[in-house]
């Protein structure tokens, strides 16, 4: 079974508190983007796993997040899983902000209970994505999703103003950001009472950045950390795009326009990072 894990961005992304246990209470509206890895499973006589790509960082396989995932399924389920034989191509780039990772765990969960007919629903391997990473319960439903708690508590949302749109990513190629270190670096800031990120997803996506609220709080401290990444923000802006922001943690910056051309433009102007352009059709 071939299946294609693609990556999500961040439209606004408030840290609210850091909780006792570590974690950090967030409100974040998360959209899933088709820039997709590429991922095979099949059983197989003895368990294998290969990865390839172009940026494949320094995790040894055994911790990829895939085979973290399916381990967690069978302790979370007690079924224990045949030899599988398992390919993961990565196209999208690691310490981007873009969930690739998590991504990839949720749709080898998914790709998994289908190949073998386990009859697991959506809510139950989102519960087991949930033990592997707190992006990972959004890709089991991959669509536009209010996101809070720690990002596993999941609301559907709709965004009229991204159809019809176009969306252009650029990633510095240098730089990478890790999420721990992200986290290290914020300054918690609760949201005015009564105030949620999906009465402002739904309005005009040109107010999006007038209204001060679906902002990335994660951007003052690593824009001071990594300059590179402000610069790359400030030149995507100057094609005036309706809405920009970093994604996640970093180290990406996406950019929404109006039309093909607009973004596509964009997208050729940054030759010194990578980058991916598309339609988005929410």
């Amino acid at each position: 079974m071939v299946v294609f894990p693609n990556c999500k961005i961040n439209i606004g992304l408030r840290i609210l508190r850091k909780r006792a246990d570590g974690y950090h209470d967030i409100e974040t509206v998360m959209v899933p983007v088709p820039w997709c890895d590429v991922l095979e499973i099949i059983v197989a006589d003895r368990p294998s796993f290969q990865l390839s790509g172009n940026s494949l960082g320094n995790i040894p396989p055994e911790k990829n997040l895939v085979l973290k995932a399916l381990h967690n399924l069978e302790s979370e389920t007690g079924i224990t899983l045949p030899p599988l034989a398992i390919y993961l191509h990565k196209a999208i780039p690691d310490g981007a902000g873009l969930g690739g990772g998590s991504a990839d765990a949720s749709f080898a969960l998914k790709a998994v209970n289908e190949l073998l007919s386990l009859g697991l629903s959506d809510n139950r391997l989102a519960e087991i994505a949930a033990k592997t990473g707190a992006d990972c319960p959004f890709f089991i439903y991959n669509r536009p999703m209010l996101a809070q708690g720690i990002g596993q508590r999941l609301s559907p949302v709709e965004i009229p103003s991204l159809n019809g749109r176009w969306i252009t990513i650029v990633k510095p190629s240098a730089e990478a950001v890790a999420t721990p270190a992200a986290y290290a670096g914020v300054t918690p800031c609760e949201l005015p009472d009564g105030i949620c990120l999906n009465q402002y997803i739904c309005r005009p996506a040109q107010q999006w950045h007038t209204d001060g609220i679906l902002v990335n709080d994660f951007e003052p401290s690593i824009f001071a950390l990594r300059p590179v990444i402000a610069d790359t923000l400030a030149r995507l802006r100057s094609f005036n795009p309706v809405y920009s922001a970093m994604s996640g943690s970093g180290a990406s910056l996406f950019a929404i326009f109006d039309t093909e051309e607009a973004a596509a433009h964009a997208a050729a102007s940054f030759p010194d990072c990578v980058t991916f352009c598309t339609a988005l059709n929410i």
